[in-house]
């Protein structure tokens, strides 16, 4: 089995079970800011990390109909207060259609809250992101799990994430010996990694450790796979072609013995 295929068999196998939302797709309601004044992400470290993570989430739920993944874009979650509203860097939503796409995300009108969220640090929001967010994500909004990382490589690395307990509480995620933390809403390992630029970018894995790949690493596995397909047929026609010829010179071989005999008799 070729590294392409492998990675869609263990995707399938690991891919999280989740019920469908009970509202329908809304891309926006009257009323309701759907942009501001900020720049998408708050440094070009915010811009990488952003771009690779979210890419590598989409790769992995593209064949997934019912997986809404959105990109700093407000959340409403009060209906009738346009106060109560948040714009995570990245946030999933399981159970809700992935398309249309929307302008914002209304909670009651879809009927589902988002599933997992992340932060990534800036100096600007850092404070919040450790502190007010992390109690109204999990408990005013009704989050699963978030998680917040540092993608800045000068600084010192922070990667944490909590879920809300059974009971309702807010509970630490325990990281593993690497400082990797598993979400269980998306079955998926979560572990950072120095890049190219100073930027320490946060990856998925499957839970047996494979990486998700981005879309560049996707289309390099696939023309490896085409790659090794192509030797492979190469090789068997040359071994064809080789087995004609110990064919043919056995035939002749065959042919001049046939022809001593002959002569002989």
């Amino acid at each position: 089995m070729d590294a392409v295929n492998g990675y869609d068999f263990k995707r399938n196998k690991y891919m999280p079970v989740f019920p469908r939302a009970t509202g329908k797709p809304t891309v926006y309601i009257e009323g309701y800011p759907s942009e501001d004044d900020e720049p998408m992400a708050a440094t070009g470290f915010h811009g990488v990390q952003i771009r690779t993570f979210s890419d590598q989430l989409a790769r992995y739920f593209n064949t997934e109909s019912s997986v809404y993944i959105g990109i700093d874009s407000f959340i409403y979650y009060y209906e009738g207060d346009r106060t109560k509203f948040v714009a995570p860097d990245i946030y999933i939503v399981l159970g809700v259609e992935k398309y249309p796409e929307r302008r914002s995300f209304y909670t009651w009108a879809e009927g589902a809250v988002p599933t997992v969220v992340f932060e990534f640090l800036s100096d600007s929001t850092a404070a919040q992101d450790r502190g007010a967010k992390l109690r109204q994500y999990l408990l005013d909004i009704g989050v699963a799990e978030y998680f917040i990382h540092q993608p800045e490589g000068d600084k010192p690395p922070e990667f944490r994430g909590w879920r809300r307990s059974p009971s309702g509480e807010i509970e630490g995620i325990p990281p593993d010996a690497e400082g990797g933390l598993f979400s269980q809403s998306l079955n998926l390992w979560l572990r950072w990694e120095d890049y190219i630029g100073n930027v320490r970018l946060l990856r998925p894995y499957l839970p047996d450790g494979t990486p998700i790949p981005t879309s560049a690493e996707e289309v390099q596995l696939r023309e490896e796979a085409e790659t090794r397909a192509q030797q492979a047929e190469l090789a068997a026609q040359q071994e064809a072609h080789r087995r004609q010829q110990v064919e043919l010179e056995l035939e002749q071989l065959r042919t001049q013995l046939a022809a001593l005999e002959e002569e002989r008799s």
